[in-house]
């Protein structure tokens, strides 16, 4: 079973390198399509989020297929400025890497809230895209129920575990109380939501925009005025607080428009990747601009809660690496089933009945099976066999 990953995340890659590697649904599922079809490649997954870019393959048995390689050549890239900050993992290492990550120990948040949809997300566009095999299909399954596993045994930080809670964090850091403050908020998808609807939760007067609106279809979180994306710049007069989560591949709030701005908010939150935000904006002064990058920093971590995700992992790594065992000893097993059956039939041959040639090559199988299977032979593993052959004999 061939497994290997190449990624960038936070930890080597800063957010100007990241951002060039970051890609929407879309071009997720078009990047693993062609990934799928280069040489050597059975199967690709492709995991893009604000923290990390990860393609994950499965490749034939001979190759050494680098996976930073294909995944900036399916983006138009050119390797090189990339290669200081990849990371390639295999066989195991890959396997658990991404249990790890399912289950927020490798996240930039400590045990953020998002990142075991994301996982499953990345799973399902590859499927849909026809990218993901069996193995890449097994391993992300996997991981998923590791990150599941993990969730029920508590948070891994004390503080909230989202880039949403964590903006507001910043904010009350740097604004003080937030009942009566105005905020923006530009984007309306999940995070953007989740950022309002925590604004609005902690009092601040709240405005959120809209690209458009459907009756009945778009969702605006309860307390929230609304104002059309147009308008963005309009809106933030008088602001105190601006939060952006777009999935817009460029920026959506510029230097000279924002300069327009007679009161522009003092503080700005970027929770996107690309980021929405031209970083020059931060440059101005009594203007504080932060990133996703800077809102992870200095969390503390449960310890013990963390070596209990550890076990989880521990636990899930070895049903993966016994399904590997069995997936890779299936050849064998059909090979042994045509010698047994052809065994059989040269005992019949011999005019024995059907009911003796049969106890005679139970008996023989067992006994080489015995004979040749000394790890893990024991009576209990003998017992537990003998069980599931009385319970598919009753079925």
């Amino acid at each position: 079973m061939n497994i290997r990953m190449s990624g960038l995340d936070y930890d080597l890659a800063p957010i100007a390198l990241r951002e060039q590697l970051s890609f929407t649904k879309a071009a997720v599922a078009e990047a693993v399509a062609c990934i799928r079809g280069m040489e050597g490649v059975l199967g690709a997954v492709l995991l893009s989020t604000c923290n990390r870019t990860e393609l994950y393959l499965s490749c034939e048995e001979d190759s050494e297929t680098d996976p930073g390689r294909l995944l900036c050549a399916a983006a138009g890239l050119g390797y090189q400025p990339f290669a200081g900050a990849f990371v390639t993992r295999t066989g195991e290492a890959c396997a658990r890497h991404l249990m790890e990550v399912a289950c927020g120990l490798r996240s930039q948040i400590l045990g953020e809230d998002q990142i075991l949809t994301q996982v499953k997300t990345a799973a399902a566009i590859a499927r849909e895209a026809g990218a993901a095999d069996g193995v890449l299909e097994t391993l992300f399954r996997t991981a998923a129920a590791c990150g599941k596993t993990a969730k029920t045994g508590g948070r891994l930080t004390g503080v909230a575990t989202s880039a949403a809670h964590q903006a507001l964090r910043a904010a009350r850091e740097r604004l003080g109380e937030l009942k009566g403050k105005k905020a923006l908020v530009i984007g309306n998808g999940e995070m953007g939501r989740l950022a309002a609807s925590l604004l609005v939760d902690a009092g601040c007067d709240t405005t959120i925009t809209l690209r458009s609106y459907h009756h009945g279809e778009t969702v605006v979180p309860a307390g929230c005025a609304v104002a059309p994306y147009d308008d963005r710049y309009a809106a933030m007069e008088g602001m105190d607080l601006l939060i952006s989560a777009t999935a817009s591949p460029h920026c959506t709030i510029w230097t000279e428009d924002f300069s327009a701005v007679a009161h522009p908010p003092a503080l700005l939150v970027d929770l996107a990747i690309p980021r929405d935000i031209q970083p020059e904006i931060g440059r101005r002064e009594g203007i504080t601009l932060l990133n996703v990058d800077d809102l992870g920093r200095g969390l503390g971590a449960d310890e013990a809660a963390v070596q209990r995700v550890e076990a989880v992992v521990d636990e899930q790594m070895e049903r993966f690496r016994q399904w590997g065992i069995y997936r890779e000893s299936l050849p064998a097993l059909e090979e042994l089933k045509g010698a047994l059956r052809r065994r059989m039939g040269a005992y019949v041959e011999t005019d024995m009945d059907a009911e003796e040639a049969a106890a005679l090559t139970i008996d023989k199988v067992v006994d080489l099976l015995a004979g040749g299977m000394t790890d893990g032979f024991t009576a209990e593993a003998i017992q537990a066999c003998t069980a599931k052959i009385r319970t598919h004999t009753r079925a």
